[in-house]
């Protein structure tokens, strides 16, 4: 085959050189390429030579760099935080001045002072914005205009008391939103950003309160919030891109929603026709007011007041009666049609524009449907909670009783499982795409499960069939754990999500008896346990077992009768078998998943056991010796070592409380001398072991429980000897550079200071009002702020200057 330009090619090309020439061309570089390769390789060859006849030097690699630290944040925000903090601080003492502070000053005289500060914090900003410091003026600003607030509130305090509060606060606002404006719009303070945003917000106010204060009722209050939505809607078309738009735009949505909810929430009566009084009474012998009865208005053509005075039997009207329930069958049949527009969308005639929006109605009517029925799935999970505060009460009635434990039946969501099946249908046969098919799977596996849930409850089937069925559902599911293959494996994660909160729900809905209690508990727990062994998200059914074998042994010890701290020696084979299956578990992710649900059902049975000092110090040192346990594994990190010698020393206390020892040194200061001696012998041996670990058991144990009774002694021998052995402590932290000497000897030394000290701060505390505290931390952070501010404007200056030069 033979491959030739076209002509019209060859007439756009350069010159060609004939083939014979290109050929010789060709060869020419091949053989340049090949001289250049023979000559590489004779290279490599005698430098292979020359280095294997050299001896090898020993080679070390070049040490790391160090690491270093990035900040968490960067110092313009801190900035900002540290302002925000100030400005809010000084807020509130001035909140505090204005309400209840100094006594001595009434009210008119907290005013003048509170006028004087605000003009002086209107004033500012102003040198604040030369300076360059923006962010400082901004704090400074917003302080101002909260001042301004304080300021409407003691002038009605001092002077217009007797005025109607709402009508003030309209006007206040009304005139707050105009000085506002105004000073954000001065040549010198347009640079702020917060006055006119503020100023939009106060401006939502007046009219919506001056309608309340009028009684201008539904329509009335309706209007104001329009009219508020119309003014907020054009300074938002004319105003510039920043937060004057973004505010106004926001106060228009909000201001118009409300408007419109206001409205639709409450209905007028009918044109022409005066309220029925009070003390008149309806035919059927029910006081009405307003025309309201069952929630809503009754005309006067199906309810006729008569007298009080007059019987009622006698004028009776039949038509007079409450007002019929929705049909349960309404969103059914809405279904209906709205799955028959998805038969019409499939269509091969219809253009794709149609079939498309057929599609999408089809989609918004399943979709409300489903909305529909959420409320009854919502009280049949969230419904038997109600039981935990009637434990052991006594088997319902039905399932509808069972789990509506406090609240209102919804008698018009009969059909609710209907409702969900079909649309479960209608996803699993009509979505085929590779695309949208495993989220429609999702989507039948959910609408399936919550079918299943609320089917029992809307046939209010027997109270232990109830329990049979939620059983069979979160065994179902955890078997679609199990048991789905690649194809179905996005349901996997679903399924045991699924099966978690049907075991919750169903864990509440058991506590009406002892005997479901435990059964279900058992079996759930059981459940898990098997689904566990497969491997698959593990990671979620081990905690989940391990939280319900929790549940089960707190209600086997109820129900054998044993007391609390009794029932928590029980409870502590959880975390014992915790600790065992974390060892096994090959998956890093899941032994600290399951670690941690063994630590929480210690922690149960250390509150469960806090009821008797001595089985609390049992069941402490038990825990520690299982913590222990888990800290001999090679591939634990010794936070389960410092976990196990802080519950061994808090057992030792809480014996040593319970044996009613005030003077715990006697026992703790040789155990404390001990470790040291052992932490001191370790550290010699290994100079990397940290001093948390050689020397902090050994100092706690003698210096935490001595704190204690030093807080409880009414003596100053314990807590002066204390502090001096703190002291003696801290120096040789400082000396050695030990991190864990010098920060427990400093701060045991910190609280027995203030001990000693209490008395007397509390005393100036007594003399300084309580808005002096958060006043001068607002100022110290204002002046931090500022400085952070003022340095990194210099960092900026000096980076612009180096910036230009050559």
């Amino acid at each position: 085959m033979t491959f030739e330009p076209a002509r019209p090619t060859l007439a756009t090309m350069t010159q060609v050189p004939p083939p014979s020439e290109e050929l010789r061309l060709i060869d020419t570089e091949l053989w340049q390429l090949d001289a250049r390769r023979a000559q590489l390789l004779a290279r490599r060859a005698w430098l292979v030579s020359r280095l294997q006849a050299l001896p090898q030097p020993t080679w070390t690699p070049p040490a790391a760099a160090p690491v270093s630290h990035q900040p968490e944040t960067g110092a313009p925000r801190v900035q900002n935080v540290l302002l925000l903090l100030g400005g809010l601080l000084l807020t509130i003492a001035a909140v505090a001045f204005t309400l209840v502070s100094w006594g001595h000053l009434g009210i008119g005289g907290r005013s003048l002072v509170l006028g004087a500060v605000t003009v002086a914090a209107l004033a500012a900003p102003l040198p604040l914005l030369g300076r360059g410091l923006r962010s400082t003026a901004e704090a400074v600003a917003g302080l101002a205009l909260a001042l301004t607030v304080l300021d409407a509130y003691a002038l009605y305090a001092v002077a217009l008391a007797g005025a109607d509060a709402t009508a003030y606060a309209s006007g206040a606002a009304a005139v707050l939103a105009v000085v506002w404006t105004g000073y954000g719009l001065l040549p010198r303070t347009k640079a702020l950003r917060l006055p006119l945003p503020a100023a939009l917000a106060a401006a939502q106010l007046p009219l919506l309160l001056g309608a309340v204060a009028a009684d201008a009722g539904p329509y009335g209050i309706s209007g104001a919030l329009l009219v508020t939505a119309a003014c907020d809607t054009l300074v938002a078309l004319r105003a510039a891109a920043g937060l004057v738009r973004i505010s106004a735009t926001v106060g228009a949505y909000g201001t118009g929603a409300w408007a419109c909810w206001a409205r639709c929430g409450s209905p007028g009566r009918p044109a022409g026709r005066a309220p029925v009084r009070a003390r008149r009474r309806c035919c059927c012998s029910r006081p009405v007011s307003r025309w309201r009865r069952h929630g809503g208005i009754v005309p006067r053509a199906r309810c006729r007041v008569v007298p009080r005075g007059r019987s009622a039997r006698r004028h009776r009207d039949r038509r007079c009666r409450p007002s019929r329930a929705a049909c349960p069958w309404t969103v059914p049949a809405y279904l209906a049609l709205g799955i028959a527009l998805l038969a019409v969308a499939g269509a091969d005639r219809l253009p794709e524009a149609v079939r498309r929006g057929l599609a999408v109605a089809c989609a918004a009517v399943q979709g409300v449907a489903v909305l529909w029925a959420l409320p009854l799935l919502a009280l049949t999970v969230l419904g038997p909670a109600g039981g935990a505060a009637r434990v052991w009460s006594g088997a319902p009635g039905g399932a509808r009783q069972a789990v509506s434990v406090g609240a209102p039946w919804l008698p018009q969501s009969q059909t609710a499982p209907l409702v969900l099946a079909a649309v479960a249908a209608v996803l699993a046969l009509a979505v085929r795409g590779a695309t949208w098919r495993p989220r429609a799977l999702t989507g039948v596996l959910v609408l399936g499960w919550s079918a299943l849930m609320v089917a029992p409850v809307v046939l209010d089937v027997p109270y232990p069939a109830l329990l049979v069925v939620e059983v069979l559902v979160t065994a179902a599911l955890l078997a679609v754990v199990t048991r789905a293959g690649a194809a179905e494996s996005v349901l996997a994660l679903p399924a045991v999500v699924l099966a978690l909160v049907t075991s919750v729900s169903l864990g509440f809905l058991s506590l009406a008896t002892r005997s479901a209690t435990v059964g279900v508990l058992t079996a759930v727990t059981a459940l898990f346990a098997a689904v566990s062994l497969k491997r698959r998200l593990s990671v979620l059914t081990l905690p989940a077992a391990f939280g319900h074998g929790a549940a089960l042994a707190c209600a086997v010890g109820a129900a054998a009768g044993w007391a609390p701290q009794h029932t928590a020696l029980l409870v502590l084979v959880v975390p014992a078998v915790a600790a065992l299956c974390a060892a096994r578990v090959s998956d890093t992710r899941t032994a600290v998943v399951v670690e941690v649900a063994g630590a929480a059902a210690g922690c149960l049975a250390i509150a469960l056991a806090a009821v008797d000092a001595g089985m609390l110090s049992l069941v402490l040192s038990l825990f520690a010796v299982i913590v222990s346990g888990t800290a001999l594994r090679a591939d634990r990190r010794p936070a389960a070592a410092y976990a196990a010698t802080a519950l061994f020393a808090l057992a030792a206390w809480v014996r040593l409380a319970a044996w009613g020892v005030t003077a715990p040194e006697p026992y703790t200061v040789p155990v404390s001398v001990a470790a040291l001696v052992v932490g001191l012998l370790r550290r010699r041996r290994d100079p990397q072991v940290s001093s948390w670990v050689a020397y902090g058991p050994g100092l706690a144990t003698t210096l935490v429980p001595s704190l204690a009774a030093a807080w409880t002694d009414v003596y100053a021998t314990r807590p002066w000897l204390l502090g001096a052995a703190a002291l003696l402590v801290t120096l040789l932290g400082a000396r050695h550079r030990l991190r864990a000497p010098l920060l427990l000897g400093g701060g045991v030394l910190v609280l027995d200071a203030l001990h000693e000290l209490a008395p007397y701060l509390v005393q100036i505390a007594g003399l300084l009002p309580r808005w002096v505290p958060p006043a001068l931390a607002g100022v110290l952070l204002l002046a931090v702020g500022a400085t952070y501010e003022q340095r990194l404007r210099d960092v900026r200056r000096a980076r612009d200057v180096l910036g230009r030069m050559d």
